[in-house]
C-alpha cells in the first residue's frame, strides 16, 4: 500500500492501481473510488498507516497516545467532566497510588490534554479544549461499542414466544 495524491493536494491510500486507473480510498471516510493513474503521485516518504491514522481526528489520536487502559481514560474524562481539580482532591478521589497519578498527570500534560490550573487556591488541572474534544468525539452516538442515548433499555422487554418457558414446564 502507497501513499498517493490527486491534483487536487488531497491524500488517498492506494488500494489497487491497473493500467490506467487506480482504487484509492479516502482515510477519513474509508470510502474506495477509481482516479485516473495520470492524476496520482506517490507521496515519498509517508507511511500509509500514518495516512491512514490522519483520518481519525487530532484530538482522539493524541488522547489514544496518551491513554492506556479504562482507569487513565476515565481519569481524563473526570477533568472533562468535573472541571479543574486540585492534585490534593485527585489523590483523595481515585485508586491510584500517588507516582501513578503524577505518571499519568505528567502524560497528559505532554500530550496537551489538561493544563495547570488554580483551584480554590490549590494547584491542580483543567481539561484543556483538545481534550474536551477528544472525549466528546469519543462519547460519540453511534460509536461500535455501547448503544446510544436513542437506545430503549432491554431488561424490562416481554420475552417473546421461543423464549418463554413451555406450559406446564418440567
Amino acid at each position: 500500500m502507497q501513499t498517493v495524491r490527486d491534483a487536487d493536494g488531497d491524500t488517498y491510500l492506494l488500494v489497487k492501481r491497473s493500467g490506467e486507473s487506480s482504487r484509492v480510498r479516502d482515510p477519513e471516510t474509508g470510502e474506495e473510488r477509481y482516479v485516473a493513474n495520470d492524476a496520482l503521485e506517490v507521496v515519498d516518504g509517508e507511511s500509509p498507516l500514518a495516512t491512514a491514522a490522519g483520518g481519525v481526528p487530532e484530538p482522539v489520536r493524541r488522547t489514544i497516545r496518551a491513554v492506556h487502559d479504562d482507569r487513565t481514560l476515565g481519569l481524563l474524562v473526570e477533568f472533562v467532566d468535573r472541571g479543574p481539580l486540585s492534585v490534593l482532591a485527585l489523590g483523595d478521589a481515585y485508586d491510584m497510588c500517588e507516582s501513578d497519578l503524577h505518571g499519568r498527570l505528567a502524560e497528559f500534560r505532554v500530550a496537551g490534554l489538561i493544563e495547570e490550573a488554580d483551584v480554590g487556591g490549590r494547584r491542580g488541572y483543567a481539561a484543556t479544549p483538545t481534550a474536551e474534544e477528544a472525549v466528546r468525539l469519543l462519547r460519540s452516538e453511534g460509536t461500535a461499542e455501547g448503544p446510544t442515548d436513542d437506545a430503549e433499555p432491554t431488561d424490562d422487554a416481554e420475552p417473546t414466544d421461543d423464549s418463554a418457558p413451555a406450559e406446564g414446564g418440567s
